[in-house]
C-alpha cells in the first residue's frame, strides 16, 4: 500500500505540468471608436448613438435575464426606446463588423 502512495505522489508532478492554458478566443477585441451614448440614464423616449464613423448601426438591446427586447438598424444617431419599460438593459452595438456593449439605465 505504501507503494502505491509512493506511485501516486511521484506521479502528481507530472500530470500537473502538462497541462497547458488554452486560449479560447484569440481574435483582439475590436470596439468601435469614439462610441457615446446619452442620456444614461435616459428619461425620454429616445436615445443618442453616436461614434467616430456614423454608419449604419444594428442594435440589440437585452433585460437583465439575457432576453432581446429590442433590435433595431439605425442609420442615424437616434433610437426609440418608447417600448422599454423602466430598468436596466444590456445595449450591444454593432457597426462595420466591430460591437460595442454597455449598460443603459431607463427611468
Amino acid at each position: 500500500m505504501k507503494k502505491f502512495y509512493f506511485v501516486l505522489i511521484m506521479a502528481l508532478p507530472l500530470l500537473s505540468y502538462g497541462q497547458e492554458l488554452v486560449s479560447v478566443n484569440t481574435e483582439p477585441v475590436q470596439e468601435l471608436k469614439g462610441f457615446k451614448m446619452y442620456p444614461n440614464p435616459a428619461y425620454g423616449e429616445e436615445i443618442y448613438i453616436t461614434t467616430e464613423t456614423n454608419g449604419n448601426k444594428q442594435i440589440k438591446i437585452y433585460d437583465v435575464f439575457g432576453e432581446v427586447v429590442l433590435t433595431d438598424r439605425i442609420s442615424t444617431n437616434t433610437l426609440d426606446i418608447s417600448r422599454l419599460v423602466p430598468g436596466v438593459y444590456v445595449l450591444q452595438v454593432t457597426e462595420q463588423k466591430k460591437t460595442m456593449t454597455r449598460k443603459l439605465v431607463v427611468k
